[in-house]
């Protein structure tokens, strides 16, 4: 019914390939949906692939459980080649009949876009007349065909502006002409070989028990607005070179103190003295909002010792 067997299968074929292939009307393009049992998956990895495979189950045996997360092993699972099911697998495979797996090929017309780069979203976006797609506080003055997307509470103006891309997040702002947006991944190479803390986290962290955003830093000072979720708790531990001043603005927080535990409720603080050990959690039904005053020597969220953890976080 319409179903292909493998012939080849060619990635990223250059421009005069691509053009031959697309002008004859013979061939079909990858779309990137694969479906196939997990145990044909492992089946093709392990002849074609092998270290994948192995790096992947390495990091899978010493694996933990953080509430409804797998984390992997973070060293084992770098060992694992870097490369796309396209190149490790799918371009060996018509070569290796020994292997025994089949694969057919499904024609399929969707109108798919996977929306991977800024200038495929302007063009999903609904647009004003003059051709701009906008999200957030934009104003624009004399702007067209262009991207302007403020994700935080600033406002975001355009003047004079002709198919860029305007993207404003907490963590960074990024201007680009719309047909250069796939070479951003150029920009976060260049950030990851300079070591830059924002290519690894946001500023606004996801955590089991909830969500912290630094909203504000200086020298020898950090503040960040925390929420707890319902019921949920952060583990029971102490810093050896910052000190913390715990402000609620919403809900009630279970402070453990030392020896004491107590309760706040909106507008109320404490002060947790360097090395002291401590805990936060959230007894209530609706989510714990507070601001976290961090002041030491040193601020790296790695300045922490968990004597206990809900999560399995050592």
């Amino acid at each position: 019914d319409g179903a292909f067997e493998l012939a080849a299968f060619v990635e990223k074929p250059d421009a005069a390939r691509a053009r031959e292939y697309v002008d004859s009307g013979h061939y079909l393009w990858n779309s990137g949906i694969f479906m196939m049992r997990a145990s044909v998956w492992c089946k093709a990895l392990r002849a074609l692939n092998p270290a994948m495979l192995e790096a992947c189950e390495a990091a899978l045996k010493t694996a933990r459980q953080d509430a409804d997360f797998v984390r992997v092993d973070a060293e084992a699972f770098a060992a694992s080649p870097s490369d796309s099911i396209d190149y490790a697998v799918m371009e060996k495979l018509a070569g290796n009949p020994a292997l025994d797996i089949a694969c057919a090929v499904l024609p399929l017309s969707a109108g798919w876009s996977d929306v991977g780069a800024w200038d495929a979203l302007w063009d999903v976006m609904e647009k004003d007349a003059a051709g701009n797609a906008v999200r957030g506080d934009v104003c624009l003055e004399g702007c067209h065909d262009s991207l302007f997307y403020s994700h935080g509470q600033r406002l975001l103006a355009g003047v004079g502006l002709e198919n860029v891309m305007v993207v404003e997040t907490a963590d960074a702002v990024l201007v680009a002409n719309k047909s250069r947006t796939q070479d951003v991944k150029k920009i976060v190479a260049r950030l990851k070989k300079e070591g830059r803390a924002l290519t690894d986290t946001h500023r606004k962290v996801f955590r089991p028990w909830g969500w912290y955003d630094s909203i504000d830093a200086g020298e020898r000072f950090q503040v960040k607005r925390i929420v707890v979720n319902p019921g949920a708790k952060l583990s029971l531990q102490i810093h050896h070179h910052r000190a913390e001043h715990w402000v609620v603005v919403k809900g009630t927080a279970e402070v453990t103190h030392g020896d004491k535990v107590m309760l706040l409720s909106e507008n109320e603080s404490t002060y947790i003295p360097l090395g002291h050990v401590h805990r936060l959690a959230n007894p209530g039904k609706v989510p714990l909002e507070l601001i976290e005053v961090q002041s030491g020597s040193y601020l790296g969220e790695d300045d922490i010792v968990r004597f206990e953890d809900n999560y399995g976080r050592n």
